[in-house]
């Protein structure tokens, strides 16, 4: 499934790493992913997210505030797929690996194959899988934009809440494969912001320029969740771009709250391979 980032060519598992037939040879962690991420126009070590952020976000999420996202997307890919225990699918930008657990257990037999920038990111994931046991899970660190895998290859690509490449998707979907996009609403996290800003804003739309996709549909999940404890409040902070744009006197009024009550606002769309 996996290709190298150097040549193009097919990667083949040995005791040692993946290797091509040219000789280019990746090791695998400790903990089973393999980084398959190219130093060309970048620091591998510096790359998406750091240590901080990836365990803030994992410890929200570790809480289950996103679930009812997580079980309605892993729905929708089981729908999508109609159950085919073949299907090869690839998390893009999957971050810790919460919502790729998710679609794994749906799809017990199915191939799911997560990548992400962050090397800490990746880590987590497979440690996380691991874990839970989840043995239909392989994880590299990859970018979106220069996925490692086969052209014609995948049944279905899920990006949730990353950076979303046309050409790329397309290359490695089969004909008719499927595409899941999920993205934060106009209202995501209105109630943080109300705290954070004094004139709260509504996040505008993604545009993505999907040109080689045809849309199947669009829906939205909307609920409200209570933040229970300052750690939860200061944990969604630093997972969120606001974390890096906002007036210290700002961040004083979050510290002193005891509980947050916000809105959690996805969009989900679904699309198809023209």
């Amino acid at each position: 499934m996996y290709i190298c980032p150097v040549c193009g060519k097919n990667l083949k598992l040995s005791k040692n790493g993946y290797r091509c037939r040219n000789n280019h040879c990746f090791d695998v962690a400790r903990n089973g992913y393999v980084n398959l991420l190219t130093t060309k126009g970048r620091n591998p070590k510096k790359a998406g997210d750091n240590p901080l952020m990836v365990k803030a976000r994992s410890a929200f999420l570790d809480k289950d505030y996103y679930k009812p996202l997580a079980l309605r997307a892993a729905e929708i890919i089981r729908t999508l797929l109609k159950d085919n225990p073949k299907s090869v699918i690839i998390d893009s930008g999957c971050g810790e690996g919460y919502y790729t657990k998710f679609y794994a257990r749906e799809m017990k037999n199915a191939e799911i194959y997560g990548i992400d920038i962050s090397k800490t990111a990746v880590s987590h994931a497979m440690s996380r899988c691991r874990q839970e046991g989840l043995s239909n899970v392989s994880f590299a660190v990859a970018s979106s934009f220069e996925l490692p895998f086969r052209s014609i290859s995948a049944d279905l690509v899920v990006s949730a809440f990353a950076p979303v490449s046309n050409d790329e998707y397309a290359r490695v979907l089969k004909k008719g494969g499927f595409l899941v996009v999920i993205s934060p609403a106009a209202r995501h996290l209105y109630g943080l912001k109300c705290v954070l800003y004094d004139v709260p804003y509504e996040n505008k739309p993604n545009v993505y320029g999907l040109r080689k996709f045809e849309k199947l549909g669009e829906e939205q999940l909307s609920y409200s969740v209570t933040l229970a404890s300052q750690e939860d409040i200061q944990n969604l902070f630093a997972m969120t771009p606001y974390f890096y744009k906002t007036s210290e006197e700002a961040k004083k009024r979050l510290e002193s709250l005891e509980t947050l009550e916000t809105e959690c606002s996805f969009v989900i769309e679904t699309y198809h391979k023209k």
